[in-house]
């Protein structure tokens, strides 16, 4: 197995985080609190929260949080769009950007940027702005690893390193409304796209990094429980509810003890994920196009791929496979007769010549490197095409709605990527949107099956075949 960051141990043994939260950017979700009273304190504070990011070609900025300071006025952090050529990186704002703006960065004026959506990202902020030395008033960790916190780029160049001013008070700490996943100062806008999880906000300390993560034995930062205290103002979202509701029940609520639950707004149950950073799942991958980032859009949190009528090769996954047993759900939304499931052998290149096993909708086809080892029947919209794929005989099998069509017996050995092909050129926009085990609705367009595999991991439409296993880095740890 070649490629997959993070997540990628055995059950057991160590802080789990079981779920996560789905933000989907055209559903423009969010999490929205109003906060009264007193804060413990108005000028430290720390954030620690898990994300895997959506798509990162799209250039709008992402914001994760943001709180009214005054007025229409905000503290925030995102991820940044294009302006000023610093896509994909880490913004904090303060007041608007009147008392600081600055972005992450590792010396040498190199601007950090996040362009990985096959792994999860830790994020530490721990502020303080009563720190007599500047550089001490806002650190910021990735993984473990603190970056250097740089002023606001202009024309791409770095123009001094001011941080926070001194003795700020901070809108994070403020009565005032609240937002995670957009913009607060305008309901909506900056929408998030990604997996948030394990959400923890600290009033009135600036905690070390190590409260919250740890480094395992094989060197890679791991998420630790947070033990201490939280503030008047503090919380901690889990996800593990499902409600709509502002309450214990809802997708938002606090677990700190606080009861400062968030109100849910254009969020599912379907968006409570298991996908988190002690279980990656697998997902499409926008960085893996056959053609060029601008012939598909993805959306639900890299599930659900659509391709535009120029568009013509494939999308791979982020997950690339050399042994073992595996199985995936992809269900049709809009069809032209011209796509295909299947996976793709690394190595044999990105287009036509690659080594592709598929299954084509428009003549029910079932191919190995383009010659027909079987012929099943065509499928269409709202078809669900299940796919085995068992790398240690070298063997692919098709189904169309739990019905076999076709068997590939003669497999490559080496490494494969489960992938979506689209071969419309130019008939029309295809849309599909893949299950790998996470996903059971296939974001609301079914009713779950509730079906796992032999280790209790997936939720998929239809009985996982025996030993077969979802694509999540537990199994992928124990068979692949």
């Amino acid at each position: 197995m070649v490629g997959i960051l993070g997540a990628n141990s055995l059950s057991g043994g160590g802080y789990e985080i079981d779920n996560s939260l789905r933000f989907n950017l055209p559903d423009a979700a969010a999490l929205r609190k109003t906060f009264s009273g007193s804060p413990t304190a108005t000028q430290k504070c720390t954030f620690s929260f898990w994300t895997k990011l959506a798509n990162p070609s799209v250039t709008t900025s992402k914001t994760i949080f943001s709180a009214i300071k005054s007025g229409s006025s905000e503290d925030r952090f995102n991820f940044h769009g294009i302006n000023n050529g610093i896509h994909g990186g880490f913004e904090l704002a303060f007041n608007n950007g009147n008392d600081g703006t600055m972005y992450i960065g590792t010396g040498g004026n190199t601007l950090v940027r996040f362009r990985d959506s096959s792994a999860w990202y830790h994020f530490i902020i721990a502020i303080d702005s009563t720190q007599g030395t500047a550089s001490n008033r806002v650190k910021v960790y990735v993984n473990g690893v603190l970056n250097e916190v740089e002023s606001r780029i202009d024309g791409g160049a770095i123009t001094t390193d001011v941080v926070l001013t001194e003795d700020y008070t901070l809108g994070f700490l403020t009565a005032g409304a609240h937002s995670i996943g957009e913009n607060v100062e305008s309901a909506g806008s900056e929408a998030y796209d990604g997996y948030l999880a394990d959400f923890n906000f600290i009033d009135g300390t600036q905690n070390a990094h190590t409260d919250f993560g740890e480094v395992d034995d094989n060197g890679v930062w791991i998420p630790k429980a947070y033990t201490g205290t939280y503030g008047n103002y503090g919380f901690f979202l889990e996800f593990k509810q499902t409600g709509t509701g502002t309450d214990a029940s809802g997708m938002g609520a606090d677990t700190s003890g606080n009861d400062n639950h968030f109100a849910p707004v254009n969020l599912a149950a379907l968006d409570v994920m298991p996908d988190t950073p002690t279980n990656n799942w697998c997902t499409y991958n926008p960085l893996d196009l056959g053609q060029s980032l601008s012939g598909a859009t993805f959306s639900q949190g890299n599930l659900s791929v659509t391709t535009t009528t120029a568009f013509e090769d494939q999308v791979g996954s982020t997950f690339s496979l050399d042994s073992g047993k595996w199985y995936w759900e992809t269900k049709i939304q809009s069809n032209q007769n011209r796509e295909s499931i299947g996976a793709i052998l690394v190595g044999t290149g990105l287009t036509g010549g690659a080594a592709r096993v598929q299954y084509y909708s428009r003549n029910g086809a079932i191919t190995l490197l383009n010659s027909s080892i079987a012929t099943g029947a065509t499928y269409g919209n709202n078809d669900i095409i299940s796919v085995t794929l068992d790398l240690d005989n070298n063997v692919a099998k098709f189904f169309k709605n739990n019905a076999l069509q076709g068997t590939v017996n003669s497999l490559t050995a080496g490494t494969w990527v489960p992938a979506y092909f689209d071969n419309s050129n130019g008939v029309g926009a295809l849309a599909v949107t893949g299950n790998f085990g996470q996903d059971g609705t296939f974001a609301g367009a079914e009713t779950a099956g509730d079906n796992a595999d032999a280790n209790g991991f997936g939720n998929f439409k239809y009985a996982v075949p025996s030993g077969f296993y979802s694509l999540c880095t537990k199994n992928l740890a124990e068979f692949g």
